[in-house]
């Protein structure tokens, strides 16, 4: 395979991507000493209707992850400490972590409390070192708040995101621009950033299972396949993606919605189509570069009643992942009075899209009962 360097001056850019570590958990480990080294769940009771908003790593280790159940994750970890969110703290403690991107950069890209893209492209901080600018963000956050982050330094957005997983927790990783093509190839696609798992699943029908089977498909083939996400997963493949840090965004609205021919009474066929919507709602989030912080689905059953049961999330919906594991329990809202639902139409929207800015602003305290 030839190695094709990144194709633009625009894409020689220094991207610095910050990821806080289980931030919700962290601040409360880091708030009382008894829970540090513990299984920690924030959100609802075990013994309730909540989801989990946030866990520990020590509570990752038994499968427990965002928006599960909290009965779900006291079966699977029954001596995991449940905390409620306090929002109100870690609205605060994200202003002094926010507040130390821009020590470094005026171009800083909120994606959630916790989350952020940095372009130092001409930053002349410490010899214009975009990791060392990284690891001395990483420093001051540790030194102010007490709680760490971790990075990811690369030339564009998509390749950063996914640096700063590389070496989690507490740590960082620079994927350089001579190594981009080389890095995505070996890349299980389901690491794509903006491939759900509907998606994923269809790639590997395909055969498409790495970033250099992904490569192999010329643009007309995939637009056949995956319509308008096509030209984000032709650019990726190549370790190109073209969007810039923004500081500030029109709001937007995003939604998908089918039509059956036969009429729907499965609910497992029924959340088969919303996921498939779901991920098609979230590329455009991803295309669009947007953040949602509601999702709403719409069901019409076959005497044309309709109902729309909605969900906002604290941390925002900005690929399928969390908004898949919330998919279930909004249809079972909207089936509940029907015991023998016949369903003719389904949708799926996403609203409250905003600026990155914006969505920071946003991430008050929200309900964790479905």
């Amino acid at each position: 395979m030839v190695t094709t360097a990144p194709d633009s001056a625009l894409d020689i850019r220094k991207i610095i991507h910050i990821d806080m570590d289980a931030f919700y958990a962290s601040v409360e480990q880091r708030d009382n000493p008894a829970l540090r080294g513990r299984p920690v769940i924030v959100g609802g009771s075990p013994n309730g209707r909540g989801v989990v908003a946030a866990c520990s790593y020590e509570a990752r280790k038994f499968g427990i992850h965002s928006a599960m159940p909290s009965s779900e994750a006291g079966r699977r970890c029954p001596h995991a400490e449940f905390v409620r969110a306090r929002f109100n703290v870690y609205q605060d403690v994200s202003k002094q972590i926010h507040a130390v991107f821009r020590e470094f950069s005026n171009l800083v890209e909120p994606l959630s409390l916790d989350e952020a893209y940095l372009d130092v492209t001409d930053s002349t901080l410490l010899n214009g070192s975009a990791i060392r600018i990284a690891q001395e963000i990483r420093s001051i956050i540790l030194q102010r708040t007490g709680l760490n982050a971790s990075a990811g330094v690369s030339y564009n957005k998509f390749l950063a995101k996914i640096a700063s997983d590389v070496n989690k927790p507490n740590g960082l990783f620079t994927i350089l621009p001579a190594d981009g093509e080389a890095f995505v190839a070996t890349l299980p696609i389901g690491k794509f950033y903006g491939v759900g798992k509907a998606t994923e699943t269809r790639m590997h029908e395909l055969g498409i299972t790495t970033g250099a089977d992904l490569r192999t498909w010329s643009l007309a083939e995939l637009a056949a396949e995956f319509g308008k996400s096509a030209q984000y997963y032709y650019n990726v493949a190549r370790g190109i993606d073209h969007r810039p840090v923004r500081s500030s965004r029109t709001r937007k609205s995003i939604g998908s919605e089918t039509t059956f021919g036969e009429n729907l009474t499965d609910t497992t066929d029924m959340l088969d189509v919303l996921e498939r919507l779901a991920d098609r709602v979230c590329n455009e989030l991803i295309t669009k570069d947007l953040r949602a912080s509601t999702v709403t689905i719409k069901v019409r059953f076959a005497n044309f009643d309709t109902y729309t049961r909605s969900h906002s999330h604290a941390g925002g919906f900005i690929d399928a992942a969390i908004l898949k594991r919330i998919l279930p329990f909004l249809l079972r809202r909207a089936l509940q009075t029907r015991k023998h639902a016949s369903v003719r139409l389904l949708g799926v929207s996403l609203s409250n899209l905003s600026s990155a800015d914006e969505l920071v602003q946003q991430q008050l305290e929200l309900p964790l009962e479905l």
